[in-house]
């Protein structure tokens, strides 16, 4: 199998919403500068937005400030976020959206030409062609594209990241692109916990498949510092084709209702702040109404009019078209059944919550040469697409100050030669255990004993210690992991990736012994909010070398 070597200024791992506009970003700044983006599937519909996307969720709106933003985030996330982060997000939710939206994409307006209202911070978009768009907009600079591609680990000399080793999937080549900055740009982690529908109906789940955590367990590896694991996040969705139920209560004003038709956040939450409770509290209860037997729930969408129906359908059609399948092979109409919703499995993300990198203001992470942008970076959460946009150019104006007078570094044959092995070594075993049942097996401790979907989302310390035992003894099974082909190949990839991505993530729930999230991370050996105790971040460091997962607690910015 043959080498690639590639130099270049910046590489940027992941062609997602992030990747694509950092590389925009980088060119405008300064077209001469030589980026390189290495994308596992290909720019054009890849990452979390490859389905498309009916509403920009983080945008001010006249009247809103940057400094009102960072007060509505810290309320949903129990004031634990980086208020620095948030903020310098806030800043720049704008203007992103407006260079988006000169790269094509289609916003809705009204007659005085502001952007239509989806809810209080959100905007309407015509937005099924987003990901397409996007990529025009990267084949309009000289950036480089290494399609099917996948990233296996930073070429990391103990002092900075010098560039990235990859594999590719259509060619069996092995990349060793060299560089003076890199930006991980690589999405958060689904596919840790067992998901809600089984077999070969297993990859619809809310989350994109395919986002296997792997930046953040290069990052890992390597030794990096990452925070707020264990703000897990855990999606309210249409039951079965985890449509956003954003679309319908946002978008039409449709309420939450329960198997006799109850307005149950009123009636029964109204402690918990009613219709007007925290994201995570609505989820909360409709795992409660389930367990109190008056499940299922829905969004009653039946007093919806023709309008209204027609613009839900057409909302879905940007974003998840699936439903619309649903709902004609089951001949079911919106107005005359409430459609009913459920809770996914948890997510690993840096989006929605605010697992990932711990960084600083600029978007650097812990290791020298490394940049964090969109989900993978930590600290942040509720920052949505054009959040990620804002960090991507951050990042990308970072980088590009921080190479002046860096040199691209020699990389050790060895070091080259250590990685290939270990990234082949599966394809030339002639028996072993499948990704498939490795994946299954992950599954099935992080659902039973580190809070998944069976568990009502539930934790407690000796469950949690078991997952801790059962995945360290499933990691070591993985020298037997077998591969037939290079899809199974990077299947076995994306399992070790997991693994060690879920490691860290029980740790990180070990460690904070309270209940701030209800749902996201609940314990139930300490069922309350301790601002007292636990008004802090809490973060982990990897050593390779001892196989130990050091906990660290960092204070509030």
């Amino acid at each position: 199998m043959g080498v690639i070597h590639i130099d270049t200024d910046i590489l940027i791992i992941g062609g997602g919403a992030a990747g694509c506009f950092a590389a925009v970003e980088i060119y405008k700044k300064s077209p001469n500068c030589q980026v390189v983006i290495m994308e596992k599937a290909h720019i054009e519909r890849s990452g979390c937005l490859a389905m498309g996307l009916n509403a920009i969720n983080a945008y001010l709106h006249s009247g809103q400030t940057p400094e009102s933003y960072v007060s509505y985030v810290e309320r949903e996330f129990e004031g634990v976020i980086r208020k620095d982060l948030v903020y310098t997000i806030a800043q720049g939710l704008n203007e992103a959206v407006k260079d988006v939206e000169k790269m094509g994409i289609p916003i809705e307006k009204n007659e005085d030409g502001t952007y239509k209202k989806r809810g209080k911070r959100s905007i309407r978009i015509f937005g099924e062609r987003l990901k397409p768009i996007l990529a025009e907009a990267v084949t309009k600079t000289t950036a480089r594209v290494l399609n099917r591609v996948v990233a296996t680990n930073f070429i990391y000399n103990g002092e900075h990241i010098c560039g990235v080793f990859g594999y590719g999937i259509k060619d069996s080549k092995f990349y060793v692109v060299r560089a003076k900055a890199v930006i991980v740009a690589t999405g958060g982690a689904s596919g840790i916990y067992r998901p809600n529908n089984p077999g070969e109906a297993r990859h619809l789940i809310w989350y994109c498949p395919w986002n296997a955590g792997t930046g953040y367990a290069m990052g890992i590896r390597a030794g990096a510092e990452m925070t707020s694991f264990e703000n897990r996040f855990v999606a309210l969705r249409v039951k079965d084709v985890h449509a956003a139920t954003g679309t319908i209560a946002v978008g039409v004003h449709s309420k939450q209702i329960n198997a006799r038709g109850e307005d149950y956040l009123e009636l029964y939450y109204k402690h918990l702040g009613g219709n007007k409770c925290l994201t995570n509290h609505r989820l909360l209860a409709t795992v409660e109404e389930t367990k109190a037997g008056r499940g299922p729930c829905y969004l009653d969408t039946t007093p919806l009019n023709d309008a209204d129906e027609r613009r839900l359908k057409e909302d879905f059609l940007n974003m998840n078209p699936q439903i619309i399948l649903l709902w004609a092979s089951e001949g079911m109409n919106p107005r005359k059944k409430p459609v009913e919703i459920q809770g996914t499995e948890p997510f690993v993300v840096g989006g929605h919550c605010q697992a990932g990198y711990w960084i600083d203001k600029e978007r650097r992470t812990t290791l020298k040469g490394l940049y964090a942008a969109g989900e993978v970076a930590g600290g942040a959460p509720k920052k949505y697409v054009s959040g990620t946009w804002v960090e991507a150019r951050i990042a990308a104006t970072t980088a590009l100050e921080d190479i002046k007078g860096v040199f691209l570094e020699d990389i050790d044959s060895g070091l080259i030669q250590n990685e290939k092995t270990r990234v082949l070594t599966p394809l030339t075993r002639k028996s072993g255990i499948s990704p498939s049942e490795v994946r299954e097996r992950l599954q099935k401790i992080m659902d039973e004993y580190a809070g998944g979907i069976s568990m009502n989302y539930a934790l407690h310390e000796e469950r949690l210690l078991e997952a801790r035992r059962l995945l360290k003894g499933l990691k070591g099974r993985l020298k037997d992991i077998a591969a037939v082909n290079n899809y199974n190949l990077v299947e076995a990839l994306e399992c070790i990736d997991r693994i060690d991505v879920a490691r860290v993530l029980v740790e990180h729930l070990i460690y904070r012994k309270e209940t701030r999230w209800a749902c996201y991370q609940t314990r139930l050996d300490y069922p309350k909010k301790d601002d007292s105790r636990w008004l802090t971040f809490v973060n982990s460091i990897y050593n390779a070398k001892t196989d130990e997962i050091k906990m660290v607690e960092r204070p509030l910015c």
